[in-house]
């Protein structure tokens, strides 16, 4: 890899990395440790292709959203159960009044099945049209919406502090930030 390009992924990392790591700890449920892991990953399958990447971003995300599916499809039948803690942050903008709703959130995301918890992360954190996350999960569009309706009722169940008016809008401000900068 050229020095240029050594430096532009080097710049790449330190700027986006929290927000990609937020993004690996919603796909994993919660579970840090497993968030990391699949953010190294696909940092290292995207600086072996760094110099032909067009959106390195786009390049990384997508490379973990497969990367958790396949690891969904290997460990189907777990006898494990993972609990998930909500991760440390290292800014004060969790210190307000959404504190609660936001742990609350994150147990009840941890409650999803792997499917839903996808949709739900897929669909509403990362505001992605139905049709890209059917491409992404490999599945129809019919299934990404009817899962997704059966997600947001079930968070409704879990959470009733989210409202009647649906969490998508809660999930959404809670937790999304075009910036990567949780507000």
């Amino acid at each position: 890899m050229k020095a240029s390009n050594h430096d532009e992924f080097r710049e790449f990392v330190a700027m986006r990395s929290t927000a990609l790591l937020r993004l690996a700890v919603l796909l994993t449920g919660g579970d840090r440790h497993a968030a990391e892991d699949l953010l190294q990953i696909a940092l290292m399958k995207a600086y072996g292709r760094w110099a032909h990447i067009g959106q390195h971003e786009a390049y990384v995300r997508k490379v973990m959203y497969r990367q958790q599916v396949n690891r969904w499809r290997l460990r189907r039948h777990s006898a494990e159960t993972t609990v998930p803690v909500l991760p440390e942050s290292g800014t004060d903008a969790d210190a307000g009044a959404d504190t609660e709703l936001r742990i609350a959130l994150w147990a009840a995301l941890g409650r999803l099945t792997k499917r839903q918890r996808a949709v739900v992360v897929l669909r509403y954190f990362e505001d992605l049209p139905e049709a890209e996350v059917a491409a992404l999960l490999g599945c129809p569009v019919g299934t990404v919406r009817s899962t997704a309706y059966r997600s947001l009722a079930k968070l409704r169940v879990l959470v009733p502090e989210l409202g009647p008016g649906g969490p998508a809008e809660e999930v959404q401000s809670l937790t999304y930030s075009p910036k990567g900068v949780q507000g």
